[in-house]
């Protein structure tokens, strides 16, 4: 009998995967039809089928767990308020990808707060006097006022002039 063995990374192998791509993608813009039209069940496969994939995507642009969850909420939220406005003429995975990238670059562009981390702060020097250091320098001040307070008139008008 004729034995038959396809090796993974194979052309033969590979054709049932596209096959199961190319209707993925036909299905995501089904989806996004019936969204348009306002079926929340295609918006909640939607989201199961590319939820993960959105958020690593997010993930590594932000660096910040909550910030990618709070952006990939918005960014489906937009997929429910644009779906009508999807012309096809990409893949939806593209659309969606496009969306998060937006989101992303203008989160970016509103964060302000920067956390330092130990090697920041670390870094980061502190031009503040230590309490010793103020008192030192007190102390170093009133010294030269009453030592200036000492001298004559005419010298105490050269230092000024210096």
């Amino acid at each position: 009998m004729f034995q038959m063995s396809i090796r993974p990374g194979s052309a033969v192998a590979a054709a049932p995967a596209i096959a199961a791509t190319a209707s993925e993608y036909s299905s995501d813009d089904i989806l996004v039809e019936r969204i348009a039209a306002g079926d929340k069940l295609a918006m909640q496969v939607l989201f199961a089928r590319h939820r993960t994939d959105v958020y690593r995507w997010l993930l590594r642009f932000v660096g910040n767990e909550t910030v990618a969850e709070d952006l990939l909420s918005d960014v489906f939220f937009d997929v429910w308020q644009q779906a009508g406005r999807f012309e096809g003429r990409a893949a939806v995975t593209t659309w969606l990808l496009s969306i998060a990238r937006f989101k992303a670059l203008s989160a970016r562009r509103r964060r302000t707060d920067v956390e330092l981390d130990e090697t920041i702060e670390a870094t980061v020097a502190d031009s503040a006097d230590d309490p010793e250091i103020a008192l030192q320098k007190k102390s170093r001040n009133e010294l030269l006022r009453q030592a200036i307070s000492k001298l004559s008139p005419d010298h105490r008008e050269i230092l000024d002039l210096v």
